[in-house]
């Protein structure tokens, strides 16, 4: 199809009118909505123009905004929201934190003094000599531009609205721009890893909310609190999580924090007043963690079953948790921990006491590490020395935090010391005295022959024939006997004789 020349420069313009078209309906979708402001809170006249002025709030929506440039037309038209922003026609970050403070605290009435107190400071605030000379006041007090003009608008409020904008202006001017961010700081105790604090280095107007992980706060027993302030040390409990290993574990703290804006939320009217509403508080998060992993601590405890052998005490020892896990250093590796005994000697089994005796001195001492690689476990330990002599011994073992070494202190709880009691009977044994070596038996020697013994009727009749005689009877009986030995050789000797044959020549 041919088209002539003529109408191509139409068809142009047709098409850059659809896209202007378009231009224009996206710029209203996404332009801020414009609303005409209404009459707020004030004394005056509600106009544009007029030798009175309007003093006091304009309504936009349900917001209260308060004119911050005096001498222009007052805005009646359609006003659009910029929303909070810093960044207003040149106003200092000191002026829009004054604002800010005055429109929020005190502007959002329904009080038309109070409401007027409030216009009159922001204006004088942002703009002190065109707030005095803008309705034909030619001085340079403050109080006497406001009674100039509101001797017409309400005279019977003039006195009032000068001192509220005093009291106003005095207050604005102690208000600092607040700063933006900060920094949270966790302390561990030295002597308990289980304590420590948290403090919120940020502006002295800041409020926020901060959560613990691994943690809870120590007077209320929660993870997260509100109402934080800067500068107020809380304390806090970290004890061991419940899924721990045993291995050293880290606190990490948040926080949400707020602070007055040095912004005003901006409403603008076009060809009259902008003016200033409250800025919401401005919103910064921190976060911090531990700077040293936190030990777990535990409450070793000993079970011992002793033993002498030869001349020296041997020791089982059998060392064991008695609350929570066996803690664990970075690497994995248990906490070697160490635990001593004293070594006493007795003459006799002493009886069990929870102390030992004042007068007893130990005679050796016993000391076990244990391994890394195992932790818990039984440990045979013995006296580095033979034991001195007989008698009865019992060792005493004890753990305490004040014998660790620096760095497992930390593992044992504050001031901890477990030790066993005294003259436990698994703990008590008895060396006896080596017995005195048994003499030789010495060599028999021969039995002499005993003499022969009378018979009872001869050495019972000798007496009586002694007797006869007067002689001893020792003697007597000496020859008695010869003569009986004679003769019964005698008679022997004649059987002999008829009993041997007789030769023949």
């Amino acid at each position: 199809m041919h088209h002539s020349r003529s109408s191509r420069p139409r068809r142009r313009r047709r098409a850059l009118v659809a896209v202007l078209t378009l231009v224009a309906a996206a710029i209203a979708l996404f332009a801020p909505p414009a609303t005409a402001a209404d009459r707020g809170t004030g004394f005056g006249t509600w106009a544009p123009l007029s030798s009175t002025g309007w003093h006091g709030s304009m309504r936009v929506g349900d917001v209260h905004t308060y004119c911050i440039h005096p001498g222009l037309p007052v805005a009646t038209g359609a006003t659009t929201d910029h929303g909070t922003t810093a960044d207003v026609r040149g106003l200092s970050a000191q002026q829009l934190a004054s604002i800010n403070h005055l429109v929020s605290t005190y502007g959002q009435t329904d009080d038309p003094v109070q409401a007027a107190s409030v216009g009159w400071a922001v204006k004088a605030i942002v703009d002190r000599d065109t707030a005095l000379h803008s309705w034909g006041y030619r001085g340079d007090s403050l109080s006497e531009a406001i009674d100039y003009i509101m001797r017409r608008a309400s005279p019977e409020n003039s006195a009032a609205i000068q001192a509220r904008v005093d009291h106003y202006l005095a207050e604005a001017a102690s208000v600092h721009v607040p700063r933006i961010g900060g920094s949270l700081t966790l302390t561990t105790a030295g002597d308990d890893p289980t304590d420590g604090t948290i403090v919120a280095d940020v502006d002295p107007d800041a409020t926020g909310t901060l959560r613990l992980e691994n943690a809870v706060f120590a007077d209320t027993g929660t993870s997260e609190r509100g109402d934080v302030r800067a500068g107020v040390v809380y304390p806090i409990s970290a004890p061991r999580p419940s899924d721990s290993d045993g291995r050293p574990y880290t606190v990490r703290a948040s926080g949400t924090f707020r602070v007055p804006a040095a912004a005003v939320r901006l409403y603008t009217t076009p060809g009259q007043q902008e003016s200033a509403g409250p800025a919401d508080p401005q919103s910064f998060d921190l976060s911090t963690a531990d700077v040293s992993a936190r030990p777990v601590q535990f409450r070793p405890v000993i079970e011992t079953t002793a033993r002498i052998d030869g001349d020296r005490f041997i020791d089982d020892v059998q060392v064991s948790v008695g609350d929570g896990v066996w803690p664990r250093q970075a690497d994995g590796s248990f906490v070697p921990l160490f635990a001593s005994a004293d070594l006493y000697r007795t003459g006799a089994f002493p009886a069990e006491s929870a102390e030992v005796p004042s007068a007893l001195s130990p005679v050796a001492r016993l000391t076990l590490t244990t391994d890394p690689g195992r932790g818990p476990g039984t440990y045979r330990v013995s006296s580095p020395e033979t034991l001195p002599g007989s008698g009865v011994y019992t060792a005493v073992w004890r753990i305490s935090r004040e014998e660790q070494d620096s760095r497992i202190a930390p593992y044992l709880p504050r001031g901890y010391t477990w030790t066993e009691r005294f003259a436990k009977p698994s703990q008590t044994e008895q060396l006896a005295p080596t017995p005195p070596p048994i003499p030789p038996t010495p060599a028999a020697s021969p039995t002499p022959t005993p003499p022969p013994v009378p018979t009872p009727s001869a050495t019972a009749a000798l007496p009586a024939s002694l007797a006869s005689t007067g002689v001893g009877g020792p003697p007597m009986v000496g020859a008695a006997l010869g003569a009986m030995f004679a003769l019964t050789l005698g008679t022997g000797a004649a059987i002999v004789a008829r009993r041997r044959p007789t030769r023949r020549p």
